[in-house]
């Protein structure tokens, strides 16, 4: 590759030189923040030699460009640019500050409840399961087993303050545990439950403070007051430590801190922005509630928008505060929950579309896994890797997702949890299960037939390569045969990864590997083409020409190889069962990263254009676990 080429056709792309604010890169893609979007020209970045990919995330361009090479475009790129290097953080710094409030407290809501969806989802999952039993036998709902596992499945909702409270004190940079207390105030058993409240006997009691008249009501199923909380607690906690002696801090502190934001939050704080975010879900349920399914139609419509935007996640809120209103002893059911189905699936049915009729091996191959992946309800590699990509494909799965909003609406489907979409929302959609499938039957048929009939595969536009020195042509791999897990673990199908470049298959073929052991091993002969200075990620070109990337972990490149502790350099010739890096699992799983390591091939085209072929091997073919040095991936010649 022509390195200075690659970067001055990006850097044309993106506006030129003066639209560039600042610039980054991480292992495999170039990270840009520009001045102005419209001067961007999408199509012409894409075409550029070298470029893999281009979508736009969280304010911030980003272009797959790929391991051991990515570098070296970016160190032309700034030099061509005149702006200075930057880390990863600035670049999401000065995507942060180029957004508007809206969309910064958008992200917020989204930072604060990513960590939670677990939590949230394992205790929606055991409630639907629960729902399900009930339903299907006899005296289910009067046993002791019931009793005991609808403790678990109502455990999530019922903390939910403390949850949002510990993950907004480490987004804020405050105490967690200080958090956790503020969040135990706001429900606190001296206060009347929020879920009770309907048929609470006699007056509500209130507090008289400073003549002002407050009810004693606590704040289940609430989110933004204990977010606004959490901030000003953490803004607090900061200014004290830095004003407040040292011999005294652990004490004052601490004590100042729980003291002043919890006055504020119970006289000031939970009321004020109570009434707020009730306006907020009282919006939302009015717009779903549009007559004739208008609303969902509209929401079905859109929601893939907001996806891109990235502002889909302040949805949990709504979802969160649906379920917690309780009307006459009755839950709320989320009716939210469908329609976000509905967008999802169709989403995913437009790439099927692209996978079925697309020529483009490449396509195919990005196209079929992030289909399957959106019909799981993870929408990312579908949406970013092919259908805004294509175009066409994106608008298709929008009219599915109205089409399928549409019934979701008229049928008044609702869900008994939230956190899940897709095929695994049969789990919470127990008492609408039909209903739930003819909406995502719907979603699927409309946006399959409409990608189908107006995608169409693009004419490829690029400058004809110079013709290399026959020295300087690069033989293709030779590699016939398996290549070795690098590490102990349970082995993954690549679509399976939560990243949507690694999964959409942007950067190569491969699979993944849940890590049970921090060791890496090198899987081949060759020599470490690149090794990241935060030792997160590993270049490997085997001797036969194969080159393959190790990427331990996602979003790890934010640990500043804390947890990662090498043992290679760029440059060393290793052999197959080398230790390469050692790592803490729990310190990544604490940080909140996922510890799912892909193994990518990253010249996955000069293979299949060899002629041969790259496939799971039969010992990984379903999910399972697996030992370093076992056969992981095979390629071998096509048949």
């Amino acid at each position: 590759m022509d390195y200075k080429k690659c970067a001055e056709g990006i850097l044309k792309g993106v506006g030129g030189k003066g639209n560039i604010i600042s610039a980054a890169h991480c292992a495999t893609r170039l990270r840009l923040v520009i001045a102005d979007n419209s001067k961007m020209d999408t199509k012409a970045v894409e075409n550029v030699d070298g470029v893999k990919g281009v979508f736009e995330a969280s304010g911030q361009i980003q272009i797959i460009i790929g391991t051991g090479t990515v570098n070296k475009v970016y160190a032309e790129f700034i030099q061509l640019a005149g702006v200075s290097e930057a880390t990863k953080d600035d670049v999401k710094q000065a995507a942060a500050s180029k957004q508007n409030f809206f969309f910064r407290a958008i992200k917020t809501l989204g930072d604060v409840f990513v960590p939670i969806i677990p939590a949230i989802v394992a205790s929606g999952l055991l409630n639907g399961l629960l729902g399900g039993l009930s339903n299907a036998i006899d005296g289910m709902a009067d046993s002791s087993w019931y009793e005991l596992l609808n403790i678990f499945s109502s455990a999530a909702l019922a903390m939910l303050p403390i949850l949002i409270a510990i993950s907004a004190a480490k987004k804020f940079g405050g105490n967690p545990y200080l958090a956790a207390v503020i969040g135990y105030i706001m429900i606190n058993p001296a206060l009347v439950n929020a879920w009770t409240v309907w048929n609470y006997e006699g007056t509500i009691p209130t507090w008289n403070i400073f003549g002002i008249e407050i009810q004693k009501i606590g704040y289940q199923g609430h989110v933004i007051p204990v977010i606004i909380s959490i901030l000003f607690m953490s803004a607090i906690e900061k200014w004290l430590h830095k004003i407040v002696p040292e011999v005294i801090d652990l004490f004052v502190t601490p004590l100042v801190t729980v003291l002043v934001t919890g006055l504020l939050t119970l006289l000031v704080i939970g009321p004020v922005f109570k009434v707020v975010e009730d306006y907020i879900v009282t919006g939302a349920k009015w717009l779903i509630a549009l007559p004739y399914g208008i609303g969902g139609l509209l929401v079905g419509f859109f929601y893939a928008f907001t996806v891109v935007a990235g502002f889909h996640h302040m949805y949990n809120m709504i979802e969160a505060q649906m379920l917690g209103t309780v009307v006459n002893g009755v839950k709320g059911l989320n009716t939210w929950m469908p329609v976000a189905t509905a967008a999802n699936v169709g989403q995913g049915a437009a790439a099927l579309a692209v996978a079925f009729k697309s020529k483009n091996k490449k396509t195919k191959s990005m196209a079929l896994p992030s289909s399957l992946s959106a019909f799981l309800g993870i929408t990312e590699p579908a949406i970013f890797g092919v259908n805004v990509r294509y175009r066409t494909p994106f608008i298709a799965g929008c009219i599915g997702g109205a089409a399928g909003g549409l019934l979701a609406s008229l049928f008044g489907v609702g869900a008994t949890a939230y956190g899940i979409t897709g095929l695994f929302g049969f789990l919470i959609t127990t008492d609408f299960w039909w209903q739930y499938a003819v909406v995502m039957l719907a979603s699927t048929v409309v946006a399959f037939i409409v990608s189908f009939v107006l995608y169409k595969d693009p004419v490829e536009v690029r400058a004809a390569a110079p013709v290399a020195d026959e020295k300087e042509k690069k033989a293709a791999p030779s590699v016939a045969g398996e290549l070795l897990a690098p590490l102990n673990g349970k082995a993954i199908p690549l679509d399976k990864v939560s990243d949507a470049t690694f999964a959409s298959g942007a950067l190569g073929n491969g699979a993944a590997i849940i890590p049970s052991e921090g060791v890496v091993y090198s899987p081949v002969d060759g020599e470490i083409s690149m090794f990241y200075d935060t030792k997160h990620a590993i270049g490997i070109t085997a001797n036969d020409g194969t080159e393959i990337l190790i990427h331990i972990g996602i979003d790890t490149v934010n640990l500043e190889g804390k947890p990662f502790k090498g043992f290679i350099k760029e440059g060393d010739k290793v052999s197959c069962g080398d230790k390469l890096v050692e790592f803490d699992i729990d310190m990544i799983k604490k940080a909140g990263c996922d510890i799912v390591t892909p193994v990518i091939i990253t010249n996955t085209d000069d293979i299949l254009d060899a002629g041969k072929s790259i496939n799971y091997a039969e010992a990984v073919t379903a999910e399972k676990e697996i030992k370093k040095g076992e056969a992981f991936i095979k390629i071998n010649k096509a048949s």
